[in-house]
């Protein structure tokens, strides 16, 4: 079923380079047009009308899909869960950010194909746009053959490696920290898990070659490939000579400079941003998005990060709410490929958030025409019209 015509008028709509203008936006058929299509028309003066926001790495939705451990199976349900509150904060197509790792549990990759296949059995049911990505851990070598068929029976097209081995730790013959409540948290043994640990770390020489064959198969398949947690111009070098064009989350100024002059995208943490600094002492995300240094902001673990990041970086004065926004919109919609949306054009879809600009809540969002939330004096107006 097609979604309604409506005119949304009176509000101050984020234009493309014009920032906010007043005027009408009109929507039918699922997208933006031009002209009045005969719908309903529904009041928005007072409000602001922004393009919805592309999250292009979040894993909040966790809590919905396993709350408590072994506590729920459904991940239907919660995923149709995560779309609510995913919704509620703006957000319109949804990137979720499922780990394959030797960490197992909620993050190995038994739960990973659960969680593939779940999605895919509600994804066409939901109006949120919601994508998958896969976070890789790139020592999980015997994982490798297997994966691009992964990749390909579940449509990602996102993959992301991660290293989160404690190498330091395990070089020295030392325990890593917190290695019985990881072991309890994969429902391994503690002894079995560090003896996987110290396998998987005395395999280290293997990998690089082996990441040059996998990111060439992934490559040819389509999928796009980011690097997680840069801490060197030089590791960001290495995964662009393998084609790896996303750094995510770099962890210093050097890293995020050599991806800019390399011509990659720059992924960084919106709650970053909110807090001011990283909550683990790595480069702040104002500092790097005053220098230039960004394309994206992400929610990473906290769904309202990303449209509060962007108009607190609006309210600094560090760039135009259209600059911030874009941030959150244009931004990574373009790193994702996604030429359909990320701003409010005629032809693009209808994706786009009701704003007050008072509190700076979302008083209505809709992705694909289809309202997804609403709430307060907007989801009166929108009943009343």
């Amino acid at each position: 079923m097609s979604p309604p015509a409506l005119s949304l008028r009176g509000a101050a709509v984020l234009r493309p380079g014009a920032g906010l203008v007043p005027g009408d936006l009109h929507l039918a058929g699922g997208r933006i047009v031009a002209d009045a299509p005969g719908g309903r028309g529904v009041d928005l003066s007072g409000f602001w009308l922004l393009p919805g926001i592309v999250d292009l790495h979040g894993d909040g939705f966790e809590r919905h899909l396993a709350p408590r451990r072994g506590a729920m199976t459904e991940m239907e349900e919660g995923i149709v869960a995560a779309e609510a509150e995913i919704a509620a904060n703006g957000i319109t197509t949804a990137v979720m950010a499922q780990f394959w790792s030797w960490e197992g549990g909620l993050r190995g990759p038994e739960f990973a194909r659960r969680m593939l296949a779940a999605l895919d059995a509600v994804r066409a049911g939901l109006a949120t746009d919601l994508l998958a990505q896969l976070r890789f851990e790139t020592h999980l070598l015997e994982d490798y053959e297997a994966l691009p068929e992964v990749l390909a029976e579940h449509t990602v097209r996102y993959l992301v490696f991660n290293d989160h081995l404690p190498h330091d730790r395990l070089a020295q013959g030392r325990r890593p920290p917190r290695l019985t409540g990881q072991a309890l948290k994969a429902g391994r043994n503690p002894e079995a898990h560090l003896a996987m640990l110290q396998g998987l770390h005395a395999r280290g020489p293997e990998v690089p070659a082996a990441l040059d064959t996998l990111c060439a198969r992934l490559a040819g398949q389509g999928v796009r490939l980011g690097s997680h947690d840069d801490a060197t111009a030089e590791a960001r070098a290495a995964w662009r000579a393998r084609g790896v064009r996303i750094a995510e989350f770099p962890e210093t100024v050097a890293a995020a400079e050599a991806a800019r002059a390399g011509g990659d995208g720059i992924v960084l943490g919106a709650p970053n941003a909110v807090r001011g600094g990283s909550h683990k002492g790595n480069a702040s995300a104002i500092d790097l998005v005053a220098m230039g240094l960004c394309d994206a902001l992400a929610s990473d673990y906290h769904y309202p990060s990303p449209r509060r990041a962007a108009l607190l970086l609006a309210r600094a004065g560090l760039c135009d709410l259209g600059a911030a926004w874009a941030l959150v919109s244009e931004g990574p919609a373009r790193l994702l490929g996604l030429t359909d949306r990320g701003w409010l054009e005629p032809g693009l879809r209808a994706d786009l958030v009701v704003l007050d600009p008072e509190t700076g809540r979302v008083g209505a969002t809709l992705a694909g025409g289809r309202i997804t939330y609403l709430s307060g004096a907007v989801g009166a107006r929108v009943l009343a019209g």
